[in-house]
Order: C-alpha cells, then structure tokens, then sequence
C-alpha cells in the first residue's frame, strides 16, 4: 500500500508538470482546522471537544452557528438538534417538534429557534456518529451545547495557557432560512459578537464561512475578517437558486468569488477527477487570489479514498499521513479535519 501511495502522489507530481507547474507547490503551512473541535474523539461542538484540538495543535477551531430563540449564537451542526443532543428522549419538550422546509428539504425534529438559551441550556450534547464511533458515546450526557461567547472565552484562555495564536472559523448555519423563517438576522449577530470581542478586522485570527453568498457579501461590507465561500460538489447556494456550486468553482466563478471572500472552501471530492488525477481547482483559486481549504479529512476508512484506506472495518482507522500528503502536492492551503492530532503528526513528517 504505501507504493501504491507513491505511485499515485507521482502521478500527482507528473500531471502538474504537463499541464504547466514545474513541480507541486507543497503548502509551506497548511492550516489545520479543527472541524467542529476534535470530534473524532468527544462530542462534536463541546468545548471539550474544542480545548481537546487546541491541546492537539489545531491552528483554527471551527464552531457551526445557529441561534436561539432569545438570539444567542450557539454551536450545533444544524438547527435541528436530535442528532446531535438528547432532545428527543426530553418529554418536557415533546410538543416542540416541528416539520420545517429548510434550504429546499423538509426536515422534522427539534430546532434551536424555538429553543431559549436556558431551555437549550438542560439538554446534553452526544455522538453525533455512534455507529462510526462508538467509543465516543462515553461521553453522552455530559456537556452542554455551547454559546459562541463560551467559545471565545475558551480560545482566549488556551491563548493565555499555551502561549500561541488560536484561530476561530465559525461557520453560519442557514442564515436565510433564518431570517425569513423566524426573523433572525445571524448576520447581524455575528457581526455583533466580533465586534464586541475585538476579533472585527483584518488582523484577527478569524475566518468566517457560509455555503451562502449573500450573507458573506454583507460581512464583507460589515467587517474585515477574511471570508471563506463553501462549495459542494452538487447543489448551488440556498440564497440564490440559479446558481451552481459546479459553475461557481470555474475560472471565471472563482474571480467572482474573489470579489467578496478570500478563500474557498471545497469539498476535498472537487479536488480529484478520475483516478486521483488533479481538477485543477486549485490552481484555478490560487490564480485568481483565494486560498484554498479542503473538507474533511476523516481518520475512517469510509471517508478515505481505496488506496488509503486499512483493513476492511469501515470505522477503522486508514493512511492520514497519506492524505496528508496528496493534499500537500497540490499546495492545499488549510484543511478541516475531525482528528487534528494525526493532521499535526502528519505534517510535522
């Protein structure tokens, strides 16, 4: 297996010659962005899970936004929280279950909106992934959901700690569906939360991200943090139905993109076309003036591509060095991951 890695890191190499590069561009310092905190150890979106990746070396760590009812930013992977709190086992809350359309999709659960902060406050965070992790669900039960106020608070203090910068790149969860739903300009509160930090301008260790357009068009207008427009591999932006991610991430997509943000970030899929040869996306951003993150890489087997992965278990652990390395040849500038540790490790070799 790790011939085959060469092999196909060459292969990497060699494409990147033809079509123009000398050599890879290696990413002198690939930022390690701590997806939802150290998840594939704790609880995605506690602060255990955050001051875990702090304590791993993470550079950023990245919080989902959503907002209470009472209009507090807190973190959870979506505004509906069964997956991902004990919500549905509440029977004091049996009666807020609702069915709501969100970005095109009807969803049914519960929904941070219609929670108040101190109501939010009662449930308890669990494994967001018990079948892929089971050794994580240990920790069911007993953390909260928390403000970003509380996220903040923690980075500072690890600051103080440890001596070195930590990032925060938190991302804003639906912010259309939130305003014309409920009301709730998150924009607004973000802007807010940044400003009364002091974490509002262009020197902050701060990325803000949306798979949205508009809203990162009026951050641009409000703030000076860098911005980061996601990008799927189908689909387009909820705010603007006529639009495709797949046309967003072409040359000329990408200049317009430059416009408003300073950075992509793309599903590490977009990366590849067939047989791991380069799209080109890359460069294509890089040109145009946009750093370039990758999401996510996942210690799992079943979220690395064949050749990395190691024995048969889907949840067994593959080739994240590997990985690493092939996003390296194509001068990846950042990369979210749920297991910062082995990132750190990987790079330090």
């Amino acid at each position: 297996m790790p011939g085959e890695i060469t092999r196909f890191v060459l292969k990497i190499s060699l494409i990147l010659a033809v079509f123009g590069a000398s050599a890879p561009v290696l990413a002198e310092d690939m930022l390690v962005i701590a997806h939802r905190g150290a998840s594939g150890e704790r609880p995605e979106h506690t602060l255990a899970a955050y001051e875990l990746a702090i304590d791993q070396g993470a550079d950023y760590v990245e919080p989902d936004l959503v907002v209470t009812k009472d209009l507090v930013l807190v973190a959870r992977h979506e505004n509906e929280l069964s997956d991902t709190t004990d919500v549905g086992s509440r029977e004091e809350f049996a009666d807020r279950r609702r069915s709501k359309t969100i970005d095109g999709r009807l969803v049914s659960g519960w929904f941070a909106e219609d929670f108040t902060l101190a109501e939010l406050r009662t449930l308890r965070a669990k494994e967001r992934l018990p079948g892929m992790r089971p050794a994580n669900t240990r920790y069911d039960g007993l953390y909260q959901v928390p403000t970003f106020a509380e996220i903040v608070q923690l980075v500072r203090a690890k600051e103080a700690e440890t001596g070195r910068t930590i990032g925060l790149y938190p991302e804003l969860k639906h912010p259309t569906f939130l305003l014309q739903d409920a009301g709730i300009d998150s924009v607004d509160l973000l802007v807010t939360a940044l400003r009364e930090a002091g974490l509002d301008d262009a020197d902050a260790a701060v990325f803000v991200q949306c798979f949205e357009v508009g809203p990162l068009r009026r951050l641009d207008r409000l703030v000076d943090v860098k911005l980061v427009q996601l990008v799927n591999t189908n689909d387009g932006p909820a705010d603007e139905p006529a639009m495709r991610y797949g046309d967003m991430v072409s040359p000329s997509g990408l200049a317009e993109i430059a416009d408003y943000a300073d950075a992509v970030g793309v599903n590490m899929n977009l990366l590849f076309g067939p047989e791991g040869i380069p799209s080109g996306l890359a460069s294509d951003a890089q040109e145009a003036g946009l750093a370039v993150h990758a999401w996510t890489l996942r210690k799992e087997n079943a979220y690395l591509p064949p050749v990395l992965r190691r024995g048969t278990a889907e949840n067994g652990t593959g080739d994240v060095l590997g990985m690493v390395t092939i996003l390296n040849a194509q001068g990846i500038d950042g990369v979210f991951t749920d297991d910062p540790d082995l990132v750190v490790s990987a790079l330090a070799q």
